[in-house]
């Protein structure tokens, strides 16, 4: 599953955090796996993030990947497309604000609008289901339990991505964050050195660093009794 990214409220929202989450959520145009899903974020710093994201979400050139200065380019089919529209319509019936987008666009091919989602309800079926379309579902969040259980309830655990200053908390935010991989303070994960996979219902098994090649390798236990 393209998993929650969770920001927390120590001060104004750095630039890090914007660019780190454009880059989460938007990954192959957000129909990659490790693409971001949904955001929670502190209520503290809730409308701004909400606000920089949306103007930035905005600012972005949808079309073919032909074309020159194109950063967001179509879904891979209709179907997915209106699983899209079935989702963000979902969301704003039960109380969702689209602060950007939130509509598909005119002309051939199966293009989407990047869309910003504010006050997402807990309810909502994209804060549970696979979106992979550019729709940035954010619910904010007072503490860490809060936060933690928000993001793993969902039957899917891929990759979380954590932003955050505090050090220690964040090491106690990813022990509690039920996922394969977590992203700290940057919106990719994905190395050839690192054991890609996840948990839940988000595969099994890893691929990439040693936990990869473990994979392909069977084990053999030996008992033995030397002399006498």
């Amino acid at each position: 599953m393209r998993c929650p990214a969770r920001l927390d409220g120590r001060g104004r929202v750095q630039r890090r955090n914007r660019i780190g989450g454009v880059l989460a959520k938007l990954l192959n145009s957000a129909g990659a796996c490790p693409a971001a899903n949904r955001f929670h974020v502190h209520q503290s710093v809730g409308d701004e993030f909400a606000a920089r994201l949306a103007e930035r979400l905005g600012a972005m050139r949808v079309g073919r990947g032909t074309e020159a200065d194109v950063q967001v380019g179509p879904l891979v089919e209709e179907k997915q497309r209106q699983k899209v529209v079935e989702l963000v319509d979902d969301a704003r019936e039960r109380g969702a604000k689209a602060l950007v987008g939130g509509e598909s666009l005119d002309g051939p091919g199966y293009f989407y609008a990047p869309t910003v989602l504010r006050d997402v309800p807990s309810d909502a079926r994209l804060l549970r289901e696979e979106i992979f379309g550019p729709v940035a579902p954010i619910a904010t969040f007072m503490s860490d339990e809060e936060a933690l259980h928000a993001a793993n309830d969902t039957e899917f655990g891929l990759v979380s991505y954590v932003y955050t200053r505090d050090l220690d908390r964040a090491f106690r935010v990813i022990e509690g964050l039920e996922t394969g991989m977590v992203g700290l303070n940057r919106g990719l994960v994905s190395n050839p050195a690192g054991p890609f996979g996840g948990v839940k219902q988000s595969g099994f098994g890893r691929e990439g660093g040693h936990e990869g090649i473990d994979e392909y390798l069977e084990v053999k236990y030996v008992a033995a009794q030397v002399g006498g």
